[in-house]
């Protein structure tokens, strides 16, 4: 381990073996910075830096400001290169545009990565549980009075037509995004799940890729946990819930809308990794209850489909009949056994953000365990009396639809005029099942580069899991940033960025593992 009784320059810093100023370096990137009254993920409250940080503060301090920005433009040449794209709807600027990082990364120490890890594998096995238990078993969470029937029946995200439709191993789920924050007094909280199509994992890749080429003497200075093997965890674990009779090997696709999506460049990017090939609907063709893809060969059957479509446009057959992007037949070839669909249809239900309120409760129900991470203060708003308190208090709280995602819809009280808590409280009072209603939390924020300097940012975590066969998550996952200074707003659809996240290799662990 480094030695941690160096000083640098830096009032109250701790490092290890980092030269000092360069000769010439004219600026502290950190020089005017100003924490604030958040938590932040670099200082402690005196201004210290926190012992995993050292190294990276140290090294960023060594780097003039023309040398950050002559990486930072390395760093955008690479993304446009790669076409490292997303598209922010709506947006008068243009349609898409280089997906932003920034170039201090978030660092994570493994011991705090080891609680945040376990409540992750917690939380899905438990979401997994439910929805096994919803479409495919005797509907016991329901039936005990854990989560309410009408609440389920209401949900955008339930579907009927997913009822009886078997999963392999129970896995509903296969890939989640978690979204994490950090409170004012740093402890980890769940935001919200993402059960259905979660986005972002291409820049996680991407951004490390990027950060080993753009700023390897500071990579390579800390013990950092690998992420590019997601793409051969994802490949393992859908074929692990391949049908039974699709033999040793089976066939592995990834569904696409089309290139005018938002995540088309994700979507590309994982067949690539996966070394799968990339379809749309018009590829693909159902035959008997059989999934075929049309290939020069002719047809080739297809066992599992990660797809990137939602719901309604997955199977005109059976959702919407106007759908140009979705395969005729799909879903009797999932009932029928014949193909996987990952994630599984009506894994909505799961990840509305009024269920979103029971699922301590149903990790209690299911596992017989207390939530290691647990929800944000969440306020129901179909009933009466958390109704009126919310109303009252409407410009100290954020009402979220329950149905949405990217951050639309969202009404974040203490920034809303008299005009917009006014339209949120009519819509409140006209359908209050599709609302809730949570405490502000006041992110954790992250020292960001803008221009020649830091400011401090508010960030969350999105990690990704797996659930194979055993379930894995992703060392780091996806930090995003609110780029907008004083913004709670971090979603990459509402213009936010990035960072990578690097979890630290932790030897205790390591060692704790042997001996077990």
């Amino acid at each position: 381990m480094p030695a941690r009784d160096v000083k640098i320059a830096f009032p109250g810093v701790r490092r290890s073996a980092v030269p000092p100023y360069a000769a010439g370096v004219p600026n502290d990137v950190f020089g005017e910075y100003d924490q604030g009254v958040f938590f932040d993920e670099i200082f402690d409250a005196d201004g210290t830096v926190r012992p995993h940080y050292q190294d990276v503060v140290g090294r960023l301090r060594t780097l003039s400001s023309d040398e950050l920005a002559r990486r930072e433009r390395l760093r955008d040449d690479a993304f446009r290169a790669a076409g490292i794209t997303f598209t922010v709807y709506g947006d008068a600027d243009g349609t898409e545009r280089t997906f932003p990082m920034d170039l201090v990364p978030r660092v994570i120490p493994g011991d705090e990565w080891r609680q945040i890890e376990s409540g992750l594998v917690q939380r899905v096995t438990a979401l997994n549980r439910f929805l096994e238990d919803l479409y495919e078993g005797e509907r016991a969470a329901i039936h005990d009075g854990i989560v309410p029937p009408w609440l389920v029946m209401t949900s955008e995200g339930f579907r009927r037509e997913a009822m009886g439709v078997r999963v392999p191993h129970g896995a509903h789920c296969l890939i989640a995004g978690i979204d994490l924050v950090r409170d004012d007094q740093g402890a980890y909280r769940v935001l919200e799940d993402n059960l259905r199509n979660p986005s972002g994992i291409s820049y996680v890749l991407e951004n490390r890729a990027a950060m080993t080429r753009v700023l390897p003497h500071i990579f390579g200075s800390l013990p950092v946990r690998p992420v590019d093997h997601y793409g051969m965890s994802l490949l393992a674990s859908l074929r692990h819930v391949a049908p039974p009779g699709a033999g040793s090997n089976p066939t592995v696709a990834v569904l696409t809308p089309g290139v005018f999506n938002s995540a088309y460049f994700e979507h590309a990017f994982l067949a690539r990794q996966m070394g799968v090939e990339l379809v749309e609907g018009r590829d693909l063709v159902v035959e008997d209850h059989v999934v075929f893809m049309r290939t020069t060969r002719g047809l080739q059957r297809v066992d599992v489909i990660y797809r990137r479509i939602d719901d309604p446009f997955i199977d005109p057959v059976v959702f919407r009949r106007d759908s140009m992007i979705g395969v005729a037949g799909l879903v009797a070839a999932a009932n029928a056994g014949n193909v996987t669909i990952a994630n599984a249809i009506g894994n909505g239900v799961a990840d509305d953000k009024a269920v979103y309120a029971f699922v301590p409760d149903l990790i209690q129900y299911y596992l017989g365990e207390e939530a290691i991470l647990p929800n944000c203060t969440t306020y129901l708003l179909w009933d009466a009396d958390q109704r009126k308190a919310v109303l009252d208090r409407l410009d100290q709280l954020v009402v979220k639809p329950v149905a949405e995602s990217g951050g639309y819809g969202m009404c974040i009280g203490p920034s809303a005029t008299d005009e917009e808590l006014a339209a949120v409280a009519e819509r409140i009072e006209a359908d209050p099942r599709n609302y809730i209603a949570q405490e502000v939390v006041q992110l954790s924020r992250h020292p960001t580069l803008v221009d020649d300097h830091c400011e401090g940012r508010h960030v969350d975590l999105r990690p990704f899991v797996l659930c194979g066969e055993k379930v894995e998550v992703i060392p780091g996952g996806l930090t995003r940033v609110a780029l907008r200074k004083g913004s709670l707003v971090v979603n990459s659809s509402q213009g936010g960025g990035s960072k990578d996240t690097w979890v630290l290799d932790d030897e205790d662990a390591k060692d704790d593992e042997v001996t077990t």
